[in-house]
């Protein structure tokens, strides 16, 4: 149903695009985000956007360096990251949340993708 790529092995300080493709008719009726875990932590929220990608919010932790968009014609979100810390390295999910509003609550999204394996290293 939801199915991340773009995922892989980085240095500090550069750059790496995760793409989620959904399948379905709905895609634009729904909110969209991305969450991140590491080994042995929580999932942690990281971004959401809204339907037509409007509005967004985003974690303390990447704003200025992440950035959330989606493509509706192609029911696509993506994650822009830039100036990758080895902190950032953890799996990367992307999310459906189908009742709304767009909101941080992990409990909230509906559907959730495999991952896709990020590593920064220093």
């Amino acid at each position: 149903h939801l199915l991340e790529s773009g995922g892989g092995l980085v240095q500090a300080g550069g750059s790496l695009r995760l793409s989620c493709a959904a399948s379905g008719d709905s895609f634009d009726k729904y909110i969209m985000a991305w969450f991140r875990q590491s080994s042995g932590l929580e999932r942690e929220f990281i971004a959401a956007v809204s339907w037509l990608g409007g509005s967004s919010i985003y974690a303390d932790f990447v704003k200025g360096r992440f950035i959330i968009a989606r493509e509706n014609a192609k029911n696509t979100v993506y994650l822009q990251m830039d100036n990758l810390k080895p902190g950032d390295t953890a799996n990367y999910y992307c999310a459906e949340n189908h009742n709304g509003p767009i909101t941080n609550r992990v409990d909230a999204y509906d559907y959730w993708g495999q991952g896709t394996q990020v590593t920064v290293s220093s």
